[in-house]
């Protein structure tokens, strides 16, 4: 694993990263490199913490599933039992479900907002109460960038009162000791790496066309300065449920890790394995109609499909990041991941992480499954 790592940086460019692998609630690999920020030159350390952006979608997954544990939620019922403004423009009948999976035909925000609004979720949340769903027959199944975002944080505070970032923190960052925000408070940010750009990072994440409904889904957050709003005081902050967590990649792997196993590590229970499993159960597969690419969702978890992004093991899950990060498990195996890194590329398949999760599906293929695999 750490000669994957190496090459990461001697053979692909890597600027700064990290990645974490547990093995059996074990952390087994973890290795970190490089630079965090480029302008001062400081050095990627132990607990830099990253920008993950779709990240943190898993994250808020983990909260709604809890909710749904503790009959708060039900993935079955309308949004509208919830929140009850957002059956307007006949949206009555989208679900939580619909919602978690990408298909509440809302993938994106008609009316033109600024980088404060953006970062407001009541201006958010409101808007998108009163917007129709799209009529295109597409938009039923396209990733919903940002939008699943501010849906899931409005249905956690409707039923709970605490945001997405609170929930998280009281329900997991604390009881698993993660290192973890979404919503950075003040007194971190000087942990933060710096987020760059490559170079055709900006240009390729715009809409190729004038197809209204790709217009509609280009990410606001996605244009020519957006490096200067990712690095702000004011995003940190904000706690996007979408596209904001701050976190190591130990962590993230940390939070897989329960997850594979069920819900406890440590003998600290989050949730149980049914609920787990609820969430990986298939609820959408396909082919993305803007981006040509298979696209497998269970209640909020990315599912593994033909392209690999969480690696070869066919029980993957777990959320990619904008970019090229990557943060899952492989349950058969009892394994966690979580690779982190602050220059999002455009490339896809982004070589970076797949090379790191080929090489840790070689170190565990050929060892039974709870055998403890060979890295260290």
């Amino acid at each position: 694993m750490a000669d994957a790592f190496e090459r990461s940086f001697t053979e692909l460019g890597e600027t700064g990263a990290a990645f974490s692998v547990y093995h059996k609630g074990d952390l087994v690999v973890d290795l970190w490199g490089g630079v965090a920020d480029p302008d001062t030159g400081r050095r990627w350390q132990a607990d830099t913490l990253q920008l993950i952006f779709s990240g943190t979608k898993g994250l808020a997954t983990a909260c709604v599933l809890l909710l749904v544990e503790r009959g708060v939620l039900d993935l079955d019922a309308s949004a509208a039992r919830y929140w009850p403004e957002f059956a307007a423009a006949g949206k009555g009948a989208v679900t939580v479900g619909d919602i978690l999976s990408h298909q509440s035909r809302l993938p994106g925000v008609r009316q033109p907002v600024t980088d404060d609004d953006l970062l407001d979720h009541d201006i958010m949340a409101k808007l998108l109460a009163e917007q129709p769903p799209e009529t295109d027959a597409r938009a039923g199944f396209i990733y919903h960038a940002l939008t699943w975002g501010w849906l899931v944080d409005e249905l956690v505070r409707r039923v709970d009162g605490r945001t997405v970032g609170a929930f998280f923190a009281d329900e997991f960052a604390r009881p698993l000791e993660l290192d973890v925000w979404i919503g950075l408070p003040d007194d971190q940010h000087d942990r933060a790496s710096t987020m760059l750009a490559a170079p055709g990072f900006l240009l390729d994440a715009q809409p190729a066309s004038n197809d209204p409904l790709a217009v509609l889904t280009h990410n606001p957050l996605v244009v020519p300065d957006s490096p200067d709003l990712w690095n702000s005081p004011k995003f940190r902050r904000a706690g996007l449920a979408a596209v904001g967590a701050f976190a190591t990649a130990r962590s993230m792997a940390r939070f897989y890790a329960c997850l594979a196993a069920g819900g406890s590590l440590d003998g600290v229970r989050v949730l149980q394995a049914s609920t787990v499993e609820l969430g990986r159960r298939e609820r959408r597969q396909g082919i993305s109609p803007l981006w040509g690419s298979p696209m497998a969702y269970g209640a909020g978890f990315e599912l593994a499909t033909a392209a690999q992004v969480f690696g070869p093991a066919a029980d993957a899950f777990g959320h990619a990041g904008a970019g090229g990060s990557r943060h899952g498990a492989w349950p058969d195996r009892q394994v966690a991941f979580s690779y982190a890194m602050n220059e999002a590329r455009a490339e896809y398949p982004d070589r970076r992480p797949r090379g790191l999760l080929t090489a840790l599906h070689e170190a565990v293929a050929d060892r039974p499954a709870g055998g403890r695999p060979s890295v260290a």
